[in-house]
C-alpha cells in the first residue's frame, strides 16, 4: 500500500505566480494597504499640504463616505438610487441643529444624525421596494429632489433659535462647532478621516456577514434568493438603513467642515447624478471604489480646473470628462456581465 501524505493547506499563493500577483493574492496584503492609506492620511498629508489642499483632503474624506455608501446599495444590493444625497443632508442638517441646541459630545451628535438619516431611508427604501432599475432611480432622483425643496425652504440651522435655528442677522451666524479635541482644520481632517476608516470598516464588516451574502445573492437573481430562503425586503432595507447612516454620519462631518452659512448646493439633484457617476467611475464593486470616485470628484477636479484648464468653459468641459468616464464605464461592465452571465 501506497502510503499518502497530506499536507496542511496554506493560506500563502502558489510560488508559480508572478511577484506581484502572490503579493497582491496574500490575505494579508488588503489589511495591510489598508493600514498604509489611514497612515498616509493620517500624518503624511497634513505634514506635506498646505490649508488649501487640506480643505480639499478634508472634502474626499467626507465624500469617500458617501460614495462608499451609494457603491453599496448599487455594486452589492443592485440598487440604483440617487437618493443619498438626501440622507448627507438630513444628517448634516440634524447634526446642526443639535450642534447649536445642545452640549452632546460631537460623536454623539454624528451617531444620532446618521440614525435619523438611517430611519427616513428606510421609510423611502419602502415604496421604493416595488421598483427597480431605471425606475428606481427615477424614484429615488424625485426623492432627493423634493429633500432638495425641503432643504432650501426650511434652511440650515446657523445658530437661532426653535425648530429651525436660523438667523436672519449676518452678524449673528455661528460656524458650527467642533469637537473639543479637534478645533484646528489639521486636527478636524485627522478626526474626518478616523470617522470614514470607522464608516468604511463598519461596510466591510456587514459584508463579510450574513446580510453581505444574502446581497449578493439578491443582485444576481431575487428569484433565486427568495428560493433559497431570503427575505429579500427585510434585507433590502437593511442596506437602505446601512447606506443611509453612512451618508448621515458623513453630512455630520461635512457640517463641521463648512466655516459659516451652509449651502444647498452639496444636496441638490445635480449632486446627485454627479455622485452615481463618479461612484461608478471609480469602481461599485468594492469600497475601495467609494475612495477612487471621491478623489475624482474632489482632489482631481480641483487641481484640473486650477493648474490645468482654469478658465470656466474648461471647467465645466472637466466635468464633462465624469460623463465621458461614466459612459466608458458602463460599457465596460456590461461587457463584464455579459461574460460571465449576470444581467447588467
Amino acid at each position: 500500500m501506497t502510503a499518502v501524505v497530506s499536507t496542511p493547506a496554506s493560506s500563502a499563493p502558489p510560488a508559480h505566480l508572478p511577484l506581484l500577483a502572490r503579493i497582491t493574492t496574500n490575505r494579508l496584503f488588503e489589511p495591510v494597504v489598508v493600514v498604509v492609506v489611514l497612515l498616509v492620511g493620517l500624518f503624511a498629508i497634513p505634514s506635506f499640504f498646505d490649508s488649501y489642499w487640506i480643505a480639499n483632503f478634508t472634502q474626499l474624506a467626507v465624500f469617500s463616505i458617501v460614495c462608499a455608501s451609494a457603491g453599496l446599495l448599487y455594486g452589492r444590493v443592485g440598487l440604483v438610487s440617487l437618493g443619498q444625497v438626501a440622507s448627507y443632508g438630513i444628517g448634516c442638517w440634524v447634526t446642526m441643529r443639535l450642534a447649536f441646541a445642545t452640549t452632546l459630545p460631537y460623536p454623539v451628535l454624528l451617531v444620532i444624525g446618521g440614525l435619523v438619516a438611517a430611519v427616513i431611508g428606510v421609510m423611502i427604501g419602502l415604496p421604493a421596494l416595488r421598483v427597480s432599475g431605471l425606475y428606481l432611480a427615477l424614484v429615488t432622483l424625485m426623492l432627493a429632489a423634493g429633500m432638495e425643496i425641503v432643504l432650501e425652504r426650511t434652511g440650515f440651522p446657523n445658530g437661532g433659535t426653535g425648530f429651525k435655528g436660523v438667523v436672519t442677522t449676518i452678524s449673528d451666524i455661528k460656524a458650527t462647532r467642533r469637537p473639543s479635541f479637534a478645533g484646528t482644520d489639521v486636527a478636524y481632517y485627522r478626526f474626518i478621516v478616523v470617522g470614514a476608516f470607522v464608516m468604511f470598516m463598519l461596510a466591510s464588516y456587514v459584508l463579510s456577514r450574513k446580510p453581505g451574502r444574502a446581497w449578493a445573492s439578491i443582485r444576481q437573481s431575487e428569484a433565486a434568493a427568495l428560493a433559497a430562503g431570503i427575505d429579500v425586503t427585510r434585507y433590502k432595507l437593511w442596506a437602505f438603513a446601512l447606506a443611509a447612516f453612512m451618508a448621515g454620519v458623513a453630512g455630520g462631518l461635512y457640517a463641521g467642515s463648512v466655516p459659516k452659512g451652509m449651502s444647498i448646493d452639496a444636496f441638490n439633484r445635480q449632486s446627485a447624478i454627479f455622485l452615481i457617476a463618479v461612484v461608478i467611475m471609480g469602481g461599485i464593486y468594492s469600497l475601495w471604489g467609494g475612495l477612487l470616485g471621491a478623489f475624482f470628484a474632489t482632489c482631481l477636479l480641483k487641481y484640473l480646473t486650477q493648474n490645468v484648464f482654469g478658465h470656466q468653459f474648461w471647467t465645466r468641459f472637466a466635468l464633462s470628462l465624469f460623463g465621458f468616464g461614466l459612459l466608458a464605464n458602463l460599457i465596460q461592465n456590461t461587457r463584464i456581465a455579459e461574460r460571465k452571465g449576470v444581467e447588467a
